[in-house]
């Protein structure tokens, strides 16, 4: 990697928000390595960030087997042993009223929970060297401002499910992750926050939900961006809402229930890491 050069991975790049993002990045000069599910809309975003004068390298992977989140860091890995920013936006929300069908991943994990939690933690976890020779590197964990704790005893919500609800369930464990894993690198120059980008964006989310977006999916690019590449990322272990840095949930801070998190996510992952 070239001196100053910033390269980007960011997951979830077919539309919305990470759409947004991408390109914004590209058009700041950092080479993008653009992840998607779909690779003919994936080739349509790299066209179109090419087109502009962008660096685009685009990786196929579904987050929602977590084999594949191990395959995806494995190919990103080698192609680029330094990573200066990743930018963990894909994900999954609650899904369309009445929000009672329970889906699983291909692990057989409660879906939400998979993609936006899991699959984070996994492709995060597995970059960490290439982040750290990176440095300095910035980890971006998109949120939400709707956040619940899990349930320990039910983890994959087969009692009482609903996925409004699995979805807060997934952004306080990414949120709670984040607090972790920046007091794990505090001896390091890898940074990592989490934010909350804007209020129901237009995406895709947010439409499958039955609600009417109040913002673009731009309006969350400078927030992400914020932390990404700008000055909000010189801080570490903090959670923004919009560019402000805000609380998350107050469970979130609670040590008991962060260790109880990470011992059982250390536990679902174990077979991949």
């Amino acid at each position: 990697m070239a001196e100053n050069e910033k390269i980007a991975l960011v997951t979830g790049v077919t539309s919305g928000l990470g759409r947004e993002v991408a390109l914004a990045l590209a058009a700041r000069g950092v080479r993008v390595l653009a992840h998607g599910r779909d690779e003919a809309r994936l080739e349509a975003v790299g066209a179109e960030i090419r087109a502009a004068g962008g660096q685009v390298e685009g990786y196929v992977a579904d987050l929602a087997d977590l084999a594949q989140v191990r395959t995806l860091a494995g190919r990103v890995g080698a192609d680029h042993p330094e990573l200066t920013v990743l930018i963990n936006n894909a994900g999954v929300g609650g899904g369309p009223p009445p929000h009672k069908k329970r889906e699983l991943s291909f692990d057989g994990y409660e879906l939400r929970f998979a993609v936006n939690y899991l699959a984070p933690v996994l492709l995060t976890r597995l970059l960490l060297p290439q982040l750290k020779a990176g440095a300095p590197a910035r980890v971006v964990n998109v949120g939400s401002v709707g956040q619940a704790p899990p349930d320990f005893d039910d983890i994959h919500m087969e009692r009482h499910y609903d996925g409004a609800d699995a979805y807060f369930r997934s952004k306080f464990s990414l949120a709670a992750f984040t607090f972790d894993l920046a007091d794990e690198l505090g001896a390091t120059d890898v940074h990592v926050n989490c934010v909350h980008p804007a209020n129901l964006m237009d995406t895709y989310q947010v439409r499958e939900a039955g609600i009417a977006p109040w913002t673009s999916a731009a309006a969350g690019v400078e927030p992400v961006l914020n932390l990404a590449v700008g000055r909000g990322g010189e801080s570490t272990g903090h959670y923004f809402d919009g560019t402000r840095s805000s609380r998350a949930n107050s469970k979130t801070y609670k040590k008991s229930v962060r260790r109880e998190l990470r011992q059982v996510t250390e536990d679902l992952l174990v077979a991949f890491l």
